[in-house]
């Protein structure tokens, strides 16, 4: 995989003409923590240009502070398997190619295009959780078959905040996309036997609230347009508005995702099914 993807490769991503990774390059990029957006993450870091270290190191210098008082009764602490959704949630067989990840203090990441933006305003991604459990559901294929464009069903991250972090992070997710409501990534480009450096004009912005779980919000990210900097002429077809789903459930926060194919209305089904799972880990439990 080349180290600088061009601009165009995430918008042909969009238009189901690119290259996907075979399943040994797909399982190494997971172990690297690039899981979350398995065939996109590549791509992310070429718009802002900026390193992957960048998006992904926590920075606890600038993490909001925590409240101190510790919930009472028994605190759950490892989010377990059972707290996540499962292949028949999504209407898959059990086979279905799943890639699971945990970790410690990861930072909570919304988008990887929001984790370009808010760098390149000199601005902290980290908002650190105490623990975290990731997956991926892959369409399952033949051996020897490449896999088809789409490929990625849903992404699902829960993390583990500290008491108070949940509501605090809930609180603050406005302000915190505030600065990315419009944003301009630069990049080089080949489109249609034409190369150059191109723009586009991102947008984030919510559009429903509370559907699941203690609280939950649904984003919105659209691609405005794209074009050459200089001709002023288009660069790429510009693709479909993509959508995450953020929820709270007591102490944990997921932010979940569906493949290019997956729709608004089918994400808030499933918000509130992911909402249910998280019952089985959340302090205090539901």
């Amino acid at each position: 995989m080349r180290d600088y993807p061009t601009f165009v490769e995430k918008v042909q991503r969009d238009l189901r003409d690119v290259r996907w990774p075979d399943p040994d390059e797909i399982r190494a990029r997971a172990r690297r923590r690039s899981r979350r957006n398995v065939v996109a993450a590549s791509a992310v870091l070429a718009l802002a240009g900026i390193s992957a270290i960048t998006l992904v190191a926590p920075d606890h210098s600038s993490a909001p502070p925590a409240a101190s008082v510790e919930p009472s009764g028994p605190v759950r602490a490892e989010i377990t398997t059972e707290a996540l959704l499962r292949p028949a949630d999504l209407g898959l067989a059990s086979a279905q190619t799943q890639l699971t990840e945990s970790g410690l203090a990861e930072p909570i990441r919304i988008d990887d295009l929001v984790g370009a933006c808010r760098p390149s305003q000199s601005l902290s991604l980290t908002w650190p959780s105490r623990w975290s459990r990731s997956q991926t559901f892959l369409d399952e294929r033949p051996d020897g078959v490449a896999p088809a464009p789409g490929g990625v069903r849903a992404m699902q991250d829960v993390y583990r905040l500290p008491p108070g972090g949940a509501e605090a992070f809930f609180a603050d997710l406005d302000q915190f996309l505030t600065p990315c409501r419009q944003w301009r990534s630069v990049g080089p480009y080949e489109w249609k036997g034409r190369a150059g450096t191109a723009e586009a004009l991102h947008e984030w912005r919510i559009v429903r609230r509370d559907f699941a779980g203690d609280g939950a919000v649904m984003v919105q990210h659209d691609v405005i347009r794209t074009r050459d900097v200089k001709t002023g002429e288009p660069s790429g077809e510009v693709p479909q508005p993509t959508y995450k789903a953020i929820i709270r459930v007591g102490d944990l926060v997921a932010v979940l995702g569906l493949g290019q194919h997956g729709t608004e209305s089918e994400l808030l089904q499933l918000s509130t099914v992911a909402a249910g799972r998280m019952c089985q880990a959340a302090n205090p439990g539901c």
